[in-house]
């Protein structure tokens, strides 16, 4: 969603003739977008204001902007940190980021937006200015009502809220007219989504959405992200098993695999909930993939309930996962209960499920190596020759050939030929590699994702 936010503010800034750029020292407004998730994220933020301080503002400093979450949860600490920080904005006012830009470039100092106003924020912003590429983001669902003990989320992005079905058909026929091929529907709980069906009439589910943006022809992958196992309804399962165009790979976050710390977490599901999702899922769709996020180390977690998170984790078998040590986040329940866990033992829980996941994640991707599947290339590979796309279920793929930049926006049947920690190697069936020089079988990716 950052990514998608972040090109909505350059979209916003397009009207004041502003255009991206990737060099931080060339900027004339250097914007940093911020997640609060995690204590990591936002004391990166801090690391890199510190690069971007200005030595004075005679000298074509860049307008420095702290945007996002951490901008929402802590904009006057940021100014009492770094107070070369000239605009903070928070998530639902990025609308108003030029005005905040030009009263910058005036001389005013310490600039402060993070209301929420009554009006939605996609209700202000512009139409996209530009393509995203073969693969777009769209987000139709912000916020959330969940109030997990761990999460910052209700705090910075506040109550749910659905874009209308109209606004998000819309936006999903501009993207594909920019190029796109396939679509990730968006949303801090995103099926969650009840937006308002077409001409304001009753409200849609989001397993409706995605049978009505099934009906495009041009759109050939949907996928949805982040979900929540509450909001599972049944025509969303349904969905899986009924409409092609949506790939058979789905995120869905879990956290704990006891049930104790879940109640602690606030989840409102059990581990026998999710499991019975995950085999309701499995009936609708048997080849899909599931992917999910863990948080070891929550206060109060003592070793069978870890425990109960490993065999949770055997019991599913996951093509991928994100796993994270417990981070105390200001304002939330979690932060100030009792039975925090120490750092030792939360890095070694986290190593013995890291473990468990990453053999999950081999022989998930192992079983691929000679099947053929379809692969949407969607960018340039990490070496000269090659070319990197995803299949149906989010494995990055990586292959070499003649014409790299022939076979972007491109669906092609591939062979697996190799797997690799992250990614996988193949040969196109319908055209024969030819390597040039310097490509290799190398990760398309840096870094495991959990």
């Amino acid at each position: 969603m950052n990514v998608y936010d972040a090109g909505r503010m350059a979209d916003v800034m397009a009207a004041d003739g502003y255009v991206r750029t990737d060099r931080a020292d060339a900027a004339d407004v250097a914007v940093l977008n911020t997640c609060h998730i995690r204590e990591k994220a936002a004391e990166k933020l801090y690391s890199d204001l510190g690069r971007l301080r200005p030595r004075s503002r005679a000298g074509g400093a860049p307008v420095i902007v702290v945007a996002g979450c951490v901008a929402q949860a802590e904009g006057a600490e940021i100014m009492r940190r770094a107070p070369w920080v000239d605009v903070v904005v928070g998530p639902q006012t990025y609308h108003r980021l030029p005005e905040l830009v030009r009263r910058a470039r005036a001389g005013e100092r310490g600039l402060l937006d993070i209301d929420f106003p009554l009006e939605s924020k996609f209700d202000r912003l512009p139409e996209e200015a530009a393509s995203q590429g073969p693969s777009a983001f769209l987000t139709i669902q912000e916020g959330c009502d969940k109030f997990c003990s761990f999460c910052v989320v209700p705090y910075t992005r506040g109550a749910e809220y659905s874009r209308p079905v109209d606004a998000v058909k819309a936006e999903a026929r501009r993207l594909l007219e920019g190029g796109a091929r396939e679509i990730t529907l968006l949303g801090q709980n995103v099926n969650a989504y009840h937006g308002a069906g077409p001409g304001g009439g009753a409200e849609w589910g989001l397993g409706r959405l995605i049978r009505a943006l099934a009906e495009i022809p041009e759109l050939a992958r949907i996928r949805y992200t982040t979900s929540h196992p509450r909001d599972m309804d049944a025509d969303l399962i349904a969905a899986h098993g009924e409409v092609p165009t949506l790939m058979p790979y789905l995120h869905l976050p879990v956290q704990s695999g006891s049930d104790r710390v879940l109640a602690a977490m606030g989840r409102r599901h059990t581990a026998g909930d999710y499991l019975g999702l995950v085999d309701r899922l499995r009936a609708a769709r048997p080849d899909i993939a599931l992917s999910s996020d863990f948080i070891v180390g929550h206060p109060g977690e003592d070793e069978a309930d870890f425990e109960a998170t490993i065999a949770l984790v055997r019991a599913v078998g996951y093509a991928q996962a994100y796993s994270f040590k417990y981070s105390p986040r200001p304002g939330t329940p979690a932060a100030t209960a009792e039975g925090q866990i120490d750092e030792a033992r939360k890095a070694d829980r986290l190593a013995r499920l890291q473990d468990l996941l990453t053999a999950q994640q081999d022989e998930f991707n192992r079983a691929t190596v000679g099947r053929v599947v379809p692969v949407l290339f969607d960018r340039r590979g990490r070496k000269p020759g090659q070319v990197a796309g995803r299949t149906p279920a989010m494995q990055a793929v990586h292959l070499c050939c003649e014409d790299p930049p022939s076979l972007l926006g491109e669906i092609r049947d591939v062979t697996i030929t190799e797997a690799h920690a992250n990614s996988l190697a193949g040969a196109s069936i319908d055209r024969p590699p030819q390597p040039s020089p310097g490509c290799a079988h190398e990760a398309a990716e840096n870094g495991r994702p959990n």
